[in-house]
């Protein structure tokens, strides 16, 4: 690595990690700002949208499955977000992002209609993706970038050792079940293990946090600084990437020509 790169690198960390320390200090304000309190998880009763996805579970589950079957096509969770190497190693935790970074990703939904069309009758929608984890797999204790989201997962493919597959958000345990949603804050420290044989696939959203107007406006700002910083554009430069990569790859496979049989 030449010195202007490892200058950029220096100052790129840099900057993340004032982002982080700010993003602390706001969070403790939108806390306050919070409409529905300030605690590791909630009800998914408290949310209207929560039986929009339940109810939608078959056509979803349907599309999860099929993407299994392009799984080797599918980025790890890192290859998009770089700054995500501490929690996401090796193959073992893909994202296939319908709507990533305040972007749409047309491709990624063209392959999920179905999908695509439910996230969009979720008011304040931001962010979703199909969260896939291999068996045996740990997403080690991290926290999310801001109290300004909330985050849902609708249950698609659970292992059938529901113990033994849980979030863990402060002090509680959440676990998964197939065509169900739990919501929780990622701003408390929390982790994912998989200590099963089977995969464990749900379908990730993130959700404006219902606040007080203040509230909103701060919560909008500091969302406006993060797609200013290296993570927010990096990751979408990234996402472009890994798009072209996936068509190219599908089309070469519908491109195959196929053995004659015997």
């Amino acid at each position: 690595m030449n010195a202007i790169a490892q200058l950029n690198q220096l100052k790129r960390r840099g900057i993340i990690k004032l982002g982080k320390r700010l993003t602390r200090f706001i969070d403790r304000f939108l806390a306050s700002q919070s409409r529905i309190g300030d605690r590791p998880s909630f009800d998914p009763k408290q949310f209207d949208w929560v039986q929009t996805l339940e109810k939608n579970y078959t056509p979803i589950r349907k599309e999860a499955e099929r993407l299994l079957q392009e799984r080797d096509l599918i980025p790890c969770f890192h290859e998009i977000s770089p700054d995500q190497s501490k929690i996401s190693k090796g193959d073992h935790w893909k994202t296939h992002i319908l709507y990533g970074f305040g972007r749409r990703v047309d491709s990624n939904c063209a392959r999920c209609p179905q999908t695509a069309r439910v996230l969009e009758q979720i008011p304040g929608m931001t962010t979703a993706w199909f969260s896939i984890i291999d068996p045996g797999y740990h997403i080690p204790p991290h926290r999310g970038p801001s109290k300004s989201f909330l985050v849902c997962h609708l249950g698609l493919i659970i292992p059938d050792d529901k113990d033994r597959c849980y979030l863990r958000v402060a002090d509680r345990k959440l676990t998964w079940e197939e065509g169900k949603c739990f919501v929780f804050d990622d701003t408390f420290d929390h982790e994912v293990r998989n200590d099963t044989d089977q995969p464990r696939v749900v379908l990730l959203v993130h959700v404006k946090r219902p606040m007080k107007p203040l509230g909103r406006l701060v919560s909008w700002m500091l969302v406006s600084l993060i797609k200013a910083s290296p993570y927010f554009k990096d990751g979408l430069k990234n996402m472009r990437k890994w798009e072209d990569r996936y068509a190219a790859a599908l089309k070469a496979m519908e491109n195959r020509p196929v053995s004659p049989e015997g």
